[in-house]
């Protein structure tokens, strides 16, 4: 069983994927799951975050050797994490079995207004305004990210206690941006098998993105009707759903 790289997206770490690593163990039958921090977030906030892809791909591949734990790897990322998870894949393809994108977008596939909605951008300014009050910027991270509010008050006080023990500097955020906004995938799919997952209620990237690389690459792509941005938050269950039903129709020496 290989086992599974999970990777965030901008300026989030593992403890934003929540009950989501769990649910993948339990489901294929115990597998090891790594959530990796890029340089500059959670476990790594004290690193200066890379303003590029490929310098974050480096790092990943250098934690996930020294964790000892054999390859072929499952990557699942999100976001920025999900552009690393590509480089990953096309520059090391024997490296990775299967890839899972959720709610990323990339050069030359996605257009610059359909990788940052411009309704989004009054809440990202808010954001920045408020970088260190821990509540606050979470309560427009969460505004922007999820649609699902059951949680809200959980959530925020679980976000701002993350915020508070590893925080994200505004400069390392801002690198993170840049290599997110300069990336450039390589014009050929990964050579593993792949899944695209979207949202088509995300309200920060435009589920356009998502669309767009699945049909350049000629990928299944999977849709979740509601959930936002952050669909591990909104709804893990459904992802883990996909995997399941997606994965196992596509054997991977099929890809």
């Amino acid at each position: 069983m290989s086992a599974w790289i999970l990777l965030r997206g901008l300026t989030r770490e593992a403890r934003h994927w929540g009950v989501l690593p769990q649910h993948l163990a339990d489901t294929f039958d115990g597998a090891r799951v790594l959530s990796i921090d890029l340089p500059g977030n959670g476990e790594f906030a004290r690193l200066r975050s890379s303003c590029s892809v490929a310098d974050m791909v480096g790092f990943v591949r250098h934690v996930v050797f020294e964790s000892g734990v054999p390859g072929p790897y499952r990557v699942l990322a999100m976001s920025l994490g999900g552009m690393v998870a590509t480089d990953w894949a096309q520059r090391h393809p024997h490296e990775i079995e299967s890839l899972v994108l959720i709610n990323s977008s990339m050069r030359p596939f996605n257009r610059p207004h359909e990788r940052l909605r411009p309704r989004a951008w009054p809440v990202l300014m808010r954001v920045i305004a408020h970088w260190r009050d821990a509540c606050a910027a979470e309560s427009a991270i969460h505004a922007m990210t999820c649609n699902n509010r059951h949680t809200l008050a959980a959530d925020i006080d679980a976000w701002a206690a993350i915020r508070r023990s590893a925080p994200v500097t505004r400069l390392n955020a801002l690198r993170q941006l840049t290599a997110a906004a300069t990336f450039r995938a390589a014009a050929q799919p990964p050579a593993c098998r792949t899944l695209i997952l979207s949202s088509a209620a995300d309200g920060l990237v435009d589920p356009a993105c998502s669309a767009s690389v699945a049909a350049a690459w000629c990928a299944p792509h999977r849709q979740h009707a509601s959930a936002g941005h952050d669909i591990p938050h909104d709804d893990p269950a459904w992802i883990v759903a996909q995997l399941r039903d997606v994965l196992r129709q596509f054997p991977a020496n099929e890809n």
